[in-house]
């Protein structure tokens, strides 16, 4: 299964990102396939965060945009949001003590372990810093 990260959504949304087109069309090759893909729930809320800020964008996105835009992900039959699962603590601390993660990276490593817990085996995404978790496939669909 694959996982869409924060950055790959935000620009399949906003427009007036220069990756917008690259990303929009993976995006729509994954809502439109057969296979099952996920987006992690801190991405989720990431993706809102960034959309909606002053200081990232002069003009944000509304927040009834942003919900929109979820509802519409949440409603596609092969998508789903995933969460922290049961033996979290244990995954994370593996992974964080492996790349010895400091500070904000361990943000990213809770991504990295909820996909893990979920069989995800390939995550999409233009940040490598995940490149720290060898232990999961990432793959930045806006190139190549």
């Amino acid at each position: 299964m694959i996982a869409v990260e924060t950055n790959i959504l935000v620009y399949a949304h906003r427009a007036d990102s220069p990756f917008h087109d690259r990303a929009r069309s993976a995006l729509e090759s994954l809502a439109a396939g057969p296979r099952p893909w996920a987006i992690p729930w801190p991405c989720v809320h990431e993706f809102f965060a960034v959309v909606t800020h002053p200081r990232i964008y002069k003009t944000v996105t509304p927040t009834e945009t942003v919900f929109a835009q979820l509802r519409a992900l949440q409603s596609l039959a092969n998508l789903a949001f995933i969460a922290e699962a049961e033996e979290h603590l244990v995954h994370l601390e593996t992974l964080a003590l492996a790349a010895k993660v400091q500070g904000g990276a361990i943000h990213d490593a809770r991504i990295v372990a909820i996909c893990l817990a979920h069989g995800v085996t390939e995550l999409w995404s233009a940040d490598r810093d995940f490149s720290r978790f060898p232990t999961l496939a990432v793959r930045n669909p806006l190139i190549g």
